[in-house]
């Protein structure tokens, strides 16, 4: 079902538990986040649990919006510049989606200068060696990943595997980077082959088969930006060549392109039970309710 101006309007929108407004459009089947303006910026909590949502993407600027359920999609891509339409975003649940680049979340999501509840258990990526310290040393102001607090030995130990002594990205947090760039060429592949994505535009997001950016690179192209990210000596640098790789722009070109986009895929985590993300969604209420009290004690 299209999520529709006239779907938002006539769905739930109520206060909830934590007296907070919140607007529920669970179990929709709804491919694509859109029309959101229609909301007028009315709500504290969104729920999208239980839909057909690929792309993580295509919010209007919300400041009102703290937090935003959207476990059991089929989530591939988030857009790496959502954190300036939700700024104030404290709660993200993306339990059991498809997201597989570890880099690409860690870079999206730490640009969220509120976020300090995340859950992405069921993902391809939690499965990753690190995944828990990446994270932790990404998004900083987390306190509570997947359920479990985060203590400050763990902050420790992320920091001391991904930066060096002078505060440089280590070799396996530009090993990690490599990787993401690798993970986009493959998804790119599987939705060229599968006849692309569809649904609405989204800003931002590269249009498949248009010759939207870039150029098709060479393999010795491609050596070139991998071998630069791996010697990069900023994230802002490993960044912006994973961009460069992603869209098609040599290393030679003119460095003006497009700063973002990507194309989103079909989620290979299968999908949990309706009651099983009802349930998450109240335990992340209750560890925000419980918690917010001591939580700088256990830091």
């Amino acid at each position: 079902m299209k999520l529709s101006a006239e779907l938002i309007t006539r769905s739930d929108n109520a206060l909830n538990t934590l007296k907070d407004r919140e607007l529920s459009l669970r179990g929709f089947k709804i491919p694509a986040i859109e029309n959101m303006g229609v909301t007028q910026d009315m709500n504290d909590t969104i729920d999208l649990t239980d839909n057909d949502i690929r792309s993580l993407s295509n919010f209007p600027l919300l400041k009102r919006l703290r937090s935003l359920y959207l476990s059991n999609n089929l989530i591939a891509r988030i857009d790496p510049r959502i954190a300036h339409s939700l700024p104030y975003l404290k709660t993200l649940t993306l339990t059991n989606n498809g997201l597989e680049s570890l880099a690409d979340v860690g870079n999206a999501l730490a640009k969220f200068p509120f976020l300090e509840y995340l859950s992405l258990m069921g993902n391809p990526i939690a499965r990753q060696k690190h995944y828990r310290e990446y994270l932790i040393w990404r998004c900083k102001k987390v306190r509570v990943l997947d359920f479990k607090r985060v203590k400050n030995a763990e902050r420790v130990l992320a920091k001391s595997l991904f930066e060096t002594n002078d505060a440089r990205p280590s070799a396996l947090a530009a090993s990690i980077a490599a990787k993401a760039t690798m993970t986009s060429s493959a998804l790119k592949g599987k939705a060229s082959s599968a006849g692309g994505t569809t649904g609405t535009f989204e800003p931002g997001q590269a249009i498949m088969g248009a010759g939207a950016a870039g150029r098709l690179l060479s393999a010795e192209e491609k050596r070139k930006i991998e071998v630069a990210i791996q010697s990069a000596s900023s994230l802002e640098e490993i960044t912006r060549l994973e961009e460069k790789l992603r869209l098609g722009y040599a290393l030679e070109d003119d460095d003006t392109g497009p700063a973002n986009g990507q194309a989103g895929k079909k989620g290979g985590a299968g999908k949990s039970a309706q009651a099983g993300g009802r349930g998450q969604k109240q335990q992340v209420q209750q560890e925000e309710a419980q918690n917010e009290e001591d939580m700088d004690e256990d830091e």
